[in-house]
């Protein structure tokens, strides 16, 4: 008896430690986490100014999860590319990002719009595809799956803070790119296009910048390739 009372205080210890184990590991993963320090704009290999509107505007891609690992989830290992996009306002009036539109182009052709926290969980946590669909003749409604914490926390964490980028200032933020659907390298003759920041000058009247188009062969060139191929995903 006295032998079964130690099993069983030891199994009941042993199952505590894995709880709070578990527990630590959860509140570690939950805890804020720092973006990697960022410069102006035109300091990144990969990057446009323009002169006259005072703007420049940078593009930093991920293509292995041992560069981004600051990340909670591994989303270069589920088909996305995360790109930090990187703004720099020399006006003296702030930019707005309320309409922006930061796409993905292909070398092969077409169009990516960046991934939503939705289409992050459904590639990296949901079994079906549910989008609110009505399924027929017995009439249950589905209804998407929560966004898991971790993509949120990393939303908050690494994505833009604002939709304003004040005057004279640097504001930077990660996007991600379905890319699983592209053939490799899938940076190879693509690019970023930007389009659709504004700014109200001090009469109170609205303009939208030039769109900038970023290539990802100016960053591939710049990048270390000690087997002489250019890096994939």
């Amino acid at each position: 008896m006295v032998w079964h009372r130690k099993v069983v205080k030891g199994s009941l210890v042993a199952t505590l430690f894995v709880v709070w184990l578990t527990f630590a590991v959860a509140l570690a993963s939950d805890k804020p986490r720092t973006a990697p320090p960022v410069d102006p704009a035109a300091k990144y290999t990969l990057h446009e100014a323009h002169p006259d509107e005072h703007v420049t505007i940078a593009a930093e891609p991920c293509l292995y999860k041992q560069d981004c690992a600051f990340f909670r989830l591994p989303y270069v290992s589920h088909g996305f590319v995360p790109v930090r996009v990187i703004i720099t306002n020399d006006r003296d009036d702030a930019l707005n990002l309320d309409d922006v539109r930061i796409q993905f182009l292909p070398g092969g052709g077409g169009k990516e719009a960046a991934a939503t926290d939705e289409d992050l969980n459904r590639r990296l946590f949901s079994t079906k595809n549910a989008e609110g669909k009505r399924i027929p003749i017995i009439g249950i409604e589905t209804h998407p799956e929560p966004v898991d914490k971790k993509i949120l926390n990393d939303d908050a964490d690494f994505g833009f803070q604002s939709t304003i980028v004040p005057a004279h200032s640097t504001r930077a933020g990660y996007v991600f790119y379905d890319v699983r659907g592209i053939d490799d390298p899938v940076l190879q003759g693509a690019e970023l296009y930007v389009k659709e920041i504004h700014y109200t000058d001090a009469k109170g009247d609205k303009h939208e910048l030039f769109a900038f188009s970023l290539p990802f062969d100016k960053w591939l060139a710049a990048q270390p390739k000690p087997d002489g191929k250019v890096p994939t995903k």
